[in-house]
């Protein structure tokens, strides 16, 4: 019985969306915009990186192809393709659950760009709950930018830092352990039960160390705390059918951990790729191992750090090859992402883009599949490999 092996790069889009004016995004193009900003040296970083974007690895696997950069014989080891979303939103629930089948086809509750941003109500009802002694932040605003702003007075008040951004999510940041990271945890879950009735996909507990501004940092400890799908995904119809869901990183806490078998986390990108490494081998007849490499968003993307994310992306190619020398005969490893978060882009929203499909494994031949009507072809082709149920949505490129 075959295996898959799912790899979203988090925010790797290559090109706007055939929406994307829509979302103000038309022209984005988080993979070409970091291809030609190192190609005239804006992507150097003393002691980081310099130079062109060297990524032959997943170029071999047909990356250039899939942007649009190279024809289809640039692709040489496996299926070569892209996909648009057709979710309402540009979050990354909404790219995760239609890739694994749902398409989010209703609108997320959102909250204003106004100080506060929080209804007083629902702050109340929190605070009700809880028993913290009030809020700092009530805005929209970057993690690491409020931290450093409020960091110190949060430590000092006890009060959390609550703050939204474009995406529909409510985020609180506190020291975890001078307000604690159990206590985070419990205020993030009131917060989830009270933001329901205004459909806000997400609460994310962001706790932090250090003392001061300087030396404040988000941990690996973060939590999300979404809504779960609407209905079946693939990792359900896999759990139901007795197979297991192995899931590296946030994916468990991006399907409210349903259909989800074991969840696998590490501190950046090549701690995630050291546990998706343990996870394959493991990884029996029929079994699905899903991983979401994170960094590329949440450090690069939405911090428009050019450099940065180029020296993530060549990073995660250089270790491509280990991934490919283990995969058994009857595996099907699909690299792929979620939304686009395009570092040269104006603020630091996600970016509405389609996103590559580069698909390979033993006796897989090299195929154009072209560029697929919506991201849920690819959890398709999963149930397909893995001889489960279709969902009701996508279709099989296999």
């Amino acid at each position: 019985m075959p295996r898959a092996i799912l790899v979203v790069l988090d925010s790797f889009g290559i090109g706007h969306a055939p929406d994307a004016a829509a979302f103000g995004d038309e022209g984005a193009d988080t993979f070409g915009h970091i291809r030609a900003a190192c190609a005239r040296g804006a992507g150097d970083r003393a002691g980081l990186r310099a130079g062109p974007l060297h990524l032959p690895n997943l170029e071999r696997l047909g990356l250039l192809a899939a942007a649009g950069l190279a024809g289809p014989e640039a692709a040489t080891g496996g299926l070569t393709g892209s996909a648009a979303e057709i979710s309402h939103g540009k979050d990354t629930p909404s790219g995760h659950w239609e890739m694994a089948g749902v398409p989010v086809l209703f609108d997320w509750g959102y909250f204003p760009h106004t100080i506060p941003a929080f209804p007083a109500s629902l702050i109340e009802a929190i605070r009700d709950d809880t028993g913290i002694p009030g809020i700092l932040g009530d805005r929209h605003g970057s993690g690491t930018d409020i931290i450093a702003e409020y960091g110190e007075a949060s430590i000092r008040s006890g009060r959390p830092i609550v703050y939204t951004s474009a995406d529909s999510v409510l985020q609180i940041a506190a020291h975890e352990t001078h307000f604690g990271l159990e206590r985070l945890y419990a205020l993030c879950e009131s917060a989830r039960r009270h933001v329901d009735a205004l459909n806000i996909g997400r609460v994310i507990a962001r706790p932090f160390v250090g003392e001061d501004a300087g030396s404040f940092r988000r941990t690996a400890n973060r939590r999300d705390y979404s809504v779960p799908p609407p209905e079946a995904t693939l990792l359900d119809r896999a759990v139901e059918a007795g197979r297991r869901v192995l899931a590296i990183g946030k994916i468990g806490d991006i399907f409210a951990h349903r259909g989800v078998s074991e969840v696998r986390k590490g501190d950046g990108n090549m701690a995630l790729f050291d546990a998706m490494m343990t996870a394959v081998p493991d990884a029996a007849d029929g079994d699905l191992v899903f991983a979401n490499f994170v960094d590329f968003d949440m450090l690069y993307g939405h911090r428009r750090d050019v450099p940065g994310y180029a020296a993530a992306l060549e990073a995660f190619d250089r270790r491509l090859p280990e991934l490919t020398e283990v995969i058994r005969p009857g595996a099907l490893t699909i690299i792929t992402a979620d939304h686009g978060c395009d570092p040269t882009w104006e603020g630091s929203d996600h970016t509405r883009e389609c996103v590559p499909i580069l698909a390979f494994g033993p006796g897989i031949p090299a195929r154009d599949i072209g560029r697929r009507p919506t991201f849920a072809d690819i959890g398709a082709s999963v149930a397909a490999h893995l001889g489960l149920p279709p969902g009701r949505h996508g279709e099989s490129f296999l």
